[in-house]
């Protein structure tokens, strides 16, 4: 893993952390924003945001109005329970990161920035339901998301050193195949959009931009090809235009834009396959098949 050069018992919390412990605990809060985000989107599909009569922290129902009272307030319920485990998770490691010497410091900055977007991101989640504007629900889902890159790029530092080009193949395989699932359950192909069809079609997607991070941050020091480096770095570019474009797809009607969106992802398909493919064919050579491990930097 990547850790800087320190006894594994400096630190200081009243318990010991070590390196595999924190490991989980960000592969924990990293599946908690995931379920957040997922939840979020089968909220505002079942028109949930406004439900719990429309009032936050509390429900419509039960001991102190917590509970929720029907289907409707369960999502908007189960989303606020989910999102305040993932706001605990991430506070959790951002306090291990700056208070155990051993963690990277490269990790203990993206596990802070992602401490300090919290409270805006609950703030946010409490206007979604207050006013309930189109801005305001737009700069929740992306700061959930900003927030869900910088603890996957955390994790990736974790596993840096057990990582190397064969497992880019493998992200980029993965990152490929989750396109055409997402473009196919989106409002283009399914005109009443359920919230199994669209939830699915959010976890591609966070699947995906977590495979081509991956593939971004392993690629340059594990990879010799040009050729492959280039390609990752334009499905870094075409995995951005995708994530806006599907967001866009399901929040307006326009053909021009649903347009841009396929052909994109098109395009995108093309580019993660076709990578995953050149590296692939580069680490099944009998040299590198002897040494994959990550080359130094």
């Amino acid at each position: 893993m990547s850790y800087e050069t320190h006894s594994s018992d400096s630190s200081r919390l009243p318990i010991n952390i070590g390196p595999a412990g924190f490991s989980t605990l960000l592969t924990l809060t990293v599946a908690l924003v995931a379920g957040t985000i997922v939840l979020g989107v089968a909220a505002r599909t079942t028109g949930s945001g406004l439900a719990c009569d429309a009032n936050w922290p509390v429900c419509d129902g039960g001991f102190l109005n917590l509970l929720p009272q029907g289907q409707p307030s369960f999502w908007e319920w189960i989303h606020r329970v989910i999102a305040m485990l993932a706001g605990f998770a991430i506070i959790a490691s951002a306090i291990v990161a700056l208070l155990v010497d051993a963690i990277d410091s490269r990790i203990a900055a993206l596990v802070t920035v992602g401490m300090v977007l919290t409270p805006i991101q609950v703030y946010l989640g409490r206007e979604t339901v207050l006013s309930y504007e189109l801005s305001v629900l737009n700069f929740h889902f992306w700061t959930a998301i900003v927030i869900f890159v910088l603890f996957v790029i955390a994790l990736v530092l974790a596993w840096e050193q057990r990582l190397a080009g064969r497992h880019v193949a493998i992200a980029l395989a993965v990152g490929a195949a989750t396109v055409p699932v997402q473009v196919l359950l989106s409002p283009l192909f399914i005109q009443q959009n359920t919230p199994t069809t669209l939830t699915i079609q959010m976890g591609m997607l966070l699947t995906l931009v977590a495979t081509v991070v991956l593939a971004a941050m392993i690629g340059p020091r594990s990879l010799e090809s040009s050729g492959a480096l280039a390609l990752i770095a334009a499905g870094v570019g075409l995995t951005a235009a995708t994530l806006v474009l599907s967001r866009e797809a399901v929040m307006t009607v326009s053909p021009a834009l649903d347009m841009l969106y396929v052909v994109t992802a098109f395009a995108l398909l093309v580019t993660l396959a076709v990578g995953s493919w050149v590296v692939r064919r580069q680490h099944s050579t009998p040299g590198d098949r002897a040494g994959r491990e990550p080359l130094a930097r």
